[in-house]
């Protein structure tokens, strides 16, 4: 299994006194904070996704898009529970 890179590793544009200033904002800032930061970001990564499937699937329905984006994040089996189209393996939308 391929090693995760370190905290370091992924952040080496970060100097030590900034890291620093980082990480004593993470830890005094309020749990409401933290909470809407996560929320922001997880808002910025769905859009993001879903722009990227809209790219990669032109043609797509709305409703194919929100499954496609619900396969990538949850799996196949959860993405059949939760919307109501599926995509087959070719792209083709079954009912």
């Amino acid at each position: 299994m391929k090693r995760l890179p370190t905290w370091r590793e992924m952040h080496m544009d970060t100097t030590p006194e900034v890291e620093a200033i980082q990480f004593a904002f993470y830890r005094s800032a309020p749990t409401w904070k933290k909470l809407k930061m996560m929320s922001d970001l997880n808002r910025s990564m769905r859009t993001l996704a879903m722009s990227g499937m809209r790219k990669r699937h032109p043609n797509a329905t709305p409703e194919e898009l929100r499954y496609r984006l619900a396969e990538l994040l949850y799996g196949s089996e959860i993405a059949e529970k939760m919307c109501s189209v599926a995509v087959d393996k070719g792209g083709q939308k079954s009912e």
